[in-house]
């Protein structure tokens, strides 16, 4: 059996480093008690080079950290800052050691004595791990940090700013709902400064499958050379919480442009979260939200389909009237504006979104609706109808019908044309010659079909007296 005289000489060389380590941290500690900070670093900064030099990764750690903790427990915030920038630009010095400094200093963020030197050791750890993939997850969280401080000093713009820098997206290592919770606060920063143009760009990186993930599937253990992802941080909520607050988000977002249609499916999305469904008092006022903004949105078939669906939805059973609301704009029948405002007028103004009344722009809409509802309605009963007749239904001047007429016709909601002399609004549509032929054809179709219906019921009665006859 031969023997290797190089690993015998790197295990006596790890030997005498590990022996000298800990006969300096023996001596650093009351050298450091006695208050001499300054000469218990230097030993164990030597130390440090002496394991950096061997590239022992375990000894080097620790003598990084070491360094570290003697600053934090002697309180000098300054020599640790210091000796972390110090540390981390010693020649050669290994990723691990940097990591391991980082990691450690962030624990002593909570335990720094006023704001200012809690933001000055933020920025030192931005610093240091600023261009460093080994450490992006802790920059991630160390900016996250910085701009709560930042926001709760007023600064709204520079925490949104810090926040934009980072983009978590393309953290392989990052937990999902960690990737998830960062972007969120970006959007919700964004909307805060009133950007919404940023504030929509950043939520797009969000997909709303992601929601749908079945969490309750074990995670399997990654493989030989997979990326392995860390645990999140302890405050990141749970994949359920975080889609309700996306949601409530994207409801902020449309709210600015009142696209009502997309913030009633944002609280049907909330709306089927299983513990919103399971609670009565949280379910019931979402449900109600949806009623009224499926009744505010434009007629279209989303809309339609997001009506019909609602009103198969037991739970609507819970709140009667507005059942009866939403069975009143399905049904082809003209609606009385001035009894339906006074029957759901004191609901809908105590109806809030995000601590705000609906407000005067919703109600006006609100309006706006029914009117349009009412138009469609005469549509399908009438092919021709005079402009006083038309307003007289829509209960609105002859000028105000022609005007919600023509808006509908622009949007192509509606097909017709009205003439102004005679007064008279056409809802038929012109049609040319082949698609008169086709009707014709399929009329003389319908007519020759009963013919023969008729006279073989004709036969088979004369058949049925006959016999009776000779019977």
């Amino acid at each position: 059996m031969t023997i290797n005289i190089s690993m015998l000489l790197h295990i006596y060389c790890c030997a005498c480093y590990l022996l000298m380590l800990s006969l300096s941290l023996s001596l650093s500690q009351p050298m450091a008690n006695t208050g001499n900070l300054d000469a218990a670093i230097e030993q164990l900064l030597h130390v440090e080079k002496q394991m950096r030099l061997a590239g022992d990764v375990a000894g080097t750690r620790k003598a990084a950290t070491d360094i570290l903790q003697l600053c934090f427990e002697a309180r000098a915030w300054k020599t640790l800052n210091d000796q972390i920038v110090l540390l981390s630009k010693r020649r050669g010095q290994l990723k691990q050691a940097v990591t391991a400094m980082v990691q450690q200093a962030m624990q002593y963020i909570d335990e720094t004595p006023d704001v200012e030197t809690r933001i000055e050791l933020i920025k030192t750890l931005n610093s240091v791990s600023a261009g460093k993939i080994y450490v992006e997850i802790e920059r991630a969280r160390l900016v996250k940090k910085l701009a709560k401080i930042k926001e709760e000093q007023g600064l709204i713009a520079e925490a949104a700013d810090l926040m934009q820098e980072v983009a978590v997206e393309t953290f392989g290592a990052m937990a999902k709902t960690e990737k998830i919770a960062f972007i969120l606060e970006q959007v919700r920063l964004c909307l805060d400064r009133q950007d919404y143009v940023r504030a929509q760009i950043l939520s797009r990186k969000i997909s709303p499958r992601v929601f749908d993930a079945d969490t309750s599937k074990e995670k399997r253990k990654p493989k030989e050379g997979d990326n392995v992802v860390e645990e999140p941080a302890a405050d990141i909520p749970s994949l359920l919480e975080l889609k309700r607050i996306y949601y409530e988000l994207m409801i902020r977002y449309y709210s600015h442009n009142n696209d009502y249609l997309e913030i009633c499916r944002c609280y049907k999305s909330i709306y089927e979260i299983p513990s919103v469904k399971e609670n009565p008092s949280e379910w019931i006022p979402i449900l109600r939200k949806i009623c009224w903004y499926l009744v505010l949105a434009p007629h279209d078939p989303m809309q339609s389909s997001l009506l019909n669906s609602t009103l198969e939805d037991k739970n609507l059973s819970e709140i009667p009237n507005f059942k009866l609301l939403l069975k009143q704009i399905v049904t082809m029948e003209v609606i009385q504006w001035t009894t339906l405002w006074d029957t759901y007028k004191t609901e809908f103004e105590n109806e809030n979104i995000s601590g705000k009344s609906l407000g005067e722009k919703a109600a006006e809409d609100l309006r706006q609706r029914i009117i349009e509802h009412n138009i469609l309605v005469v549509s399908k009963y009438y092919a021709r109808i005079t402009l006083k007749r038309l307003a007289e239904l829509l209960c609105l001047s002859v000028q105000e019908a022609e005007k919600h007429l023509s808006d509908m016709v622009v949007s192509k909601a509606l097909v017709a044309k009205i003439d102004r002399p005679m007064g008279i609004v056409c809802f038929q549509t012109i049609k040319d010659s082949n698609d008169v032929l086709n009707s014709w054809a399929a009329n003389l179709e319908k007519l020759l079909d009963l013919v023969e219906k008729s006279c073989h019921q004709i036969h088979k009665e004369t058949m049925v007296h006959k016999a009776a006859l000779k019977v």
